[in-house]
């Protein structure tokens, strides 16, 4: 990727962040469209020698590029019924899944709660040459009002029990009443089955599996689908 091809207000922010971290791009190839993630190079430069599970609830679980998040992306990605749909990815992370839709046509929000995390999603979705992308931070405790979309996404976005009734509000808010919710976790999420018993009290799921195979080991990745209940 040549920086100087960035426009200059993403020029400006990943020099910023190269000034702290080591950086590198990774391309992610969907449905004929190739996605460009800027990521950390080297993980335990940023974790600046923390543990990396020693504490889970402060792990820096967005720097990375996750197995669902890659699943989700190729779903989005090969979408066709996009043009005018808004698309909003929650906890987007480095924002694969939603760039991913953004190359298929949809009006793309990618969401999370920090700084630097958006930083990193603005230079990624310009080196993806898209502009249909905006970013919003988005507190679930605390959710500004917005339009509704057409479509919400996440991969990896359920990993405490406390988030489930604040995430399901956000649901309940932030979707049209004929839309449709995308999430992607590993099947070993323990927490995944919890949060589904809570949420079909008031949406309809439905699940399919994708799995394939890394170093011999058999990887699965449940997507489900939410409708509100009619």
């Amino acid at each position: 990727m040549d920086i100087r091809t960035l426009p200059e207000s993403e020029r400006e922010i990943y020099n910023r962040i190269r000034a702290k971290y080591a950086l590198t791009f990774d391309s992610l190839k969907v449905a004929g469209n190739t996605i460009r993630l800027l990521k950390v190079a080297d993980l335990e430069e940023f974790l600046d020698g923390k543990a990396p599970l020693e504490n889970v609830s402060e792990f820096p679980f967005w720097i990375r590029l996750w197995d669902a998040a890659m699943i989700l992306s190729y779903v989005l990605g090969a979408q066709t019924e996009t043009k005018g749909k808004r698309l909003l990815e929650l906890g987007a992370g480095l924002g694969a899944p939603g760039l991913a839709a953004a190359a298929a046509g949809f009006d793309v929000t990618l969401s999370d709660y920090e700084d630097i995390i958006m930083d990193f999603q603005k230079v990624s979705a310009a080196a993806s040459g898209l502009t249909n992308v905006s970013f919003s931070h988005i507190d679930w405790l605390n959710p500004p009002e917005i339009q509704p979309f057409d479509v919400l996404a996440g991969a990896e976005i359920l990993f405490r029990d406390e988030f489930f009734e604040p995430l399901l509000n956000v649901f309940k808010n932030y979707l049209k009443p004929d839309g449709m919710i995308y999430l992607a976790h590993d099947s070993k999420r323990q927490s995944l089955g919890k949060f589904l018993k809570v949420a079909q009290a008031d949406f309809d799921i439905a699940l399919k599996e994708q799995s394939f195979i890394r170093d011999g080991k058999k990887i699965t990745i449940i997507v489900n689908r939410l409708r509100h209940k009619k």
